[in-house]
Protein backbone atom coordinates (compact mmCIF):
# COMPACT_ATOMS: atom_id res chain seq x y z
CA UNK A 1 0.00 0.00 0.00
CA UNK A 2 1.46 3.46 -1.01
CA UNK A 3 1.02 6.42 1.37
CA UNK A 4 -0.39 9.65 -0.03
CA UNK A 5 1.92 12.30 0.21
CA UNK A 6 -1.46 14.89 1.21
CA UNK A 7 -2.22 13.02 4.08
CA UNK A 8 -1.50 14.49 7.33
CA UNK A 9 -0.25 12.73 10.05
CA UNK A 10 -1.84 12.56 13.15
CA UNK A 11 -0.63 11.37 16.58
CA UNK A 12 -2.37 9.17 18.84
CA UNK A 13 -1.35 8.63 22.09
CA UNK A 14 -2.25 4.68 24.05
CA UNK A 15 -3.12 5.35 27.50
CA UNK A 16 -1.71 1.77 29.14
CA UNK A 17 -0.11 0.57 32.34
CA UNK A 18 3.74 0.53 32.54
CA UNK A 19 4.35 -2.62 32.16
CA UNK A 20 2.05 -2.81 28.87
CA UNK A 21 3.65 -0.23 27.06
CA UNK A 22 7.32 -2.03 26.36
CA UNK A 23 5.03 -4.86 24.84
CA UNK A 24 3.10 -2.75 22.76
CA UNK A 25 6.06 -0.44 21.40
CA UNK A 26 7.92 -3.65 20.43
CA UNK A 27 5.17 -4.56 18.69
CA UNK A 28 4.12 -1.52 16.71
CA UNK A 29 7.79 -1.16 16.09
CA UNK A 30 7.31 -4.71 14.09
CA UNK A 31 4.63 -3.79 12.38
CA UNK A 32 6.59 -0.43 11.31
CA UNK A 33 4.57 1.66 12.74
CA UNK A 34 5.85 5.26 14.32
CA UNK A 35 5.38 4.86 17.62
CA UNK A 36 7.65 6.47 20.59
CA UNK A 37 7.53 6.88 24.48
CA UNK A 38 9.16 8.74 27.69
CA UNK A 39 9.58 7.25 30.68
CA UNK A 40 6.19 8.42 32.90
CA UNK A 41 4.71 9.32 29.13
CA UNK A 42 1.86 7.46 27.48
CA UNK A 43 2.45 5.52 24.26
CA UNK A 44 2.51 7.75 21.37
CA UNK A 45 1.88 6.48 17.65
CA UNK A 46 1.16 7.50 13.92
CA UNK A 47 -1.21 5.70 11.44
CA UNK A 48 -1.59 7.07 8.38
CA UNK A 49 -3.73 4.24 6.57
CA UNK A 50 -6.72 1.74 8.09
CA UNK A 51 -4.16 -1.20 8.09
CA UNK A 52 -1.94 0.53 10.47
CA UNK A 53 -4.85 1.67 12.64
CA UNK A 54 -6.51 -2.11 12.82
CA UNK A 55 -3.13 -3.55 13.79
CA UNK A 56 -2.62 -1.03 16.38
CA UNK A 57 -6.47 -1.37 17.81
CA UNK A 58 -5.54 -5.45 17.38
CA UNK A 59 -2.20 -5.17 19.58
CA UNK A 60 -3.92 -3.25 22.33
CA UNK A 61 -7.08 -5.42 21.98
CA UNK A 62 -4.91 -8.65 22.35
CA UNK A 63 -3.43 -7.03 26.02
CA UNK A 64 -6.25 -6.26 27.48
CA UNK A 65 -8.56 -9.36 26.84
CA UNK A 66 -7.56 -12.57 28.69
CA UNK A 67 -6.81 -15.46 26.69
CA UNK A 68 -10.62 -16.99 26.78
CA UNK A 69 -11.58 -13.82 25.51
CA UNK A 70 -9.47 -13.95 22.54
CA UNK A 71 -9.70 -18.01 21.48
CA UNK A 72 -13.88 -16.99 21.57
CA UNK A 73 -13.42 -13.92 19.50
CA UNK A 74 -11.57 -16.03 17.11
CA UNK A 75 -13.68 -18.72 16.84
CA UNK A 76 -16.78 -16.20 15.91
CA UNK A 77 -14.78 -15.18 13.48
CA UNK A 78 -14.26 -18.54 11.92
CA UNK A 79 -18.12 -18.93 11.73
CA UNK A 80 -19.05 -15.82 10.40
CA UNK A 81 -20.32 -16.92 6.57
CA UNK A 82 -18.02 -15.53 3.96
CA UNK A 83 -19.32 -15.10 0.30
CA UNK A 84 -17.38 -14.47 -2.55
CA UNK A 85 -17.45 -11.36 -4.45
Amino acid sequence: MSQSSSQPQATQVIEITASDRWQVYRRLQELDITCSYRTNQPLSYQVNEVTAAIQVWSVVRQLKLSRCEIAAWLEKCWQCPFSER
